[in-house]
């Protein structure tokens, strides 16, 4: 028979067993939740971290600015679409008032207008920095569920889109001026044969119409020609194209017209044959233009030369004369349509002012660069380079 002393100490170890396996079941199942627990928290954080960088991918990928301020008017977002367009590394402005960074006072109080005042629109902004920009600025706020505000502004950079707005009305308004001209003296001298003039005074109107039409004719035709090379739809046919060949048969049906104006028109061409791959009616169209400009630039008593040098994989065409030269501060606008250096004289020096600027497509066209260099009354020299 068990003494009740044994029973009762049997009793205790077997309660203190019991206890000690629930405690230890209990701990394991705690030590299980937490691992859980934190398991699911660093799930939770890392899929917070993928979305966010999703987002800032996103955000990157747009063509335009994003910029994000918070609650504090500091910025939390700037996308790289920001960091091209206003000049400013992506960093920098991050956890700053973006006035600290983008030194625009029209972005800055647009934001924080949306971000205090709720006020929310788009507008075309002006900034102001290494290079002049044209942006158009949409601001809106953004209330999030936990009652707290932010403010986003999209950034558009229009600079392009304004510039080439201003080209096709420069473009337009010099196209009516370069027709009205003509057509004006056309209808004038018309009205006037209408009227019954003869003789003479007749036959003078009529080589003048005859003159006028042709300038108009050709004016239409270098337009056509501008547009297709800037479209890329002008019809090339590539071959070899003997470059020495070709500028002694130009310079040869420049002579004439050169003897008139009492201009020595000479090449400098090297011995034997420099060959490219290209279409020759064009680069022909290139020395003509070329020629033509030097010829009406260049004063009587003056200087051409025209010629071709070469160097390892280069070959270079060139037109030298020693007329008045270009301004400086024009040299950069040459190769524009319509630009003219000196307005008093361009109409009576004829052309068209489409040369140039076809000059340079067709260069382009061929994968070579043209260059000018000039000094006032020292004259102009232009460089056409091809790889051989």
């Amino acid at each position: 028979m068990i003494s009740p002393f044994l029973a009762a100490a049997v009793a205790l170890a077997i309660a203190f067993i019991i206890a000690y396996w629930v405690t230890r079941r209990r701990l394991e199942a705690v030590r299980a939740e937490l691992a859980a627990a934190t398991d699911r928290a660093a799930v939770s954080s890392d899929s917070d971290l993928a979305a966010m960088a999703r987002l800032s991918a996103l955000l990157d990928a747009l063509p335009v600015g994003v910029i994000v301020i918070d609650d504090d008017a500091r910025v939390v977002a700037f996308n790289a679409g920001a960091t091209e367009i206003l000049g400013v590394q992506a960093e920098r402005p991050v956890g700053r008032a973006l006035i600290e960074s983008v030194r625009s006072y029209d972005l800055d109080r647009r934001l924080l207008a949306a971000l205090r005042e709720g006020v929310e629109g788009t507008a075309d902004v002006p900034l102001h920095a290494a290079s002049d920009r044209n942006l158009r600025i949409t601001t809106k706020a953004v209330h999030a569920a936990d009652g707290s505000t932010e403010a986003i502004a999209i950034v558009e950079d229009l600079t392009r889109v304004r510039d080439l707005e201003a080209m096709r009305r420069d473009f337009v308004s010099n196209v009516s001026h370069e027709l009205r001209t003509p057509l004006s003296a056309m209808k004038i001298m018309i009205e006037t044969l209408q009227s019954g003039a003869g003789g003479e005074a007749a036959a003078g109107f009529l080589r003048s119409l005859a003159a006028e039409t042709d300038r108009m004719v050709v004016l239409v035709e270098d337009l056509l020609d501008l547009a297709r090379l800037e479209s890329g739809k002008l019809d090339m046919r590539f071959g070899s194209v003997d470059l020495v060949e070709l500028c002694r048969d130009v310079v040869a049906s420049h002579l004439p017209r050169a003897r008139r104006l009492g201009i020595s028109l000479l090449a400098t061409l090297p011995d034997g044959k420099v060959t490219i791959i290209g279409d020759r009616d064009k680069l022909v169209q290139v020395m003509v233009n070329l020629l033509d400009n030097a010829l009406r630039h260049t004063p009587s008593g003056g200087h051409i030369d025209a010629g071709l040098s070469s160097a390892p994989g280069l070959a270079t065409l060139y037109v030298k004369d020693d007329g008045p030269g270009i301004p400086y501060d024009a040299l950069p606008h040459i190769f524009e349509r319509f630009y003219v250096v000196d307005q008093s004289r361009s109409r009576s020096a004829g052309g068209t002012g489409l040369g140039l600027a076809i000059v340079k497509h067709i260069v382009e066209a061929h994968g070579g660069s043209v260059t000018v260099e000039s000094e006032l009354n020292r004259g102009t020299t232009f460089r056409c380079t091809f790889s051989i």
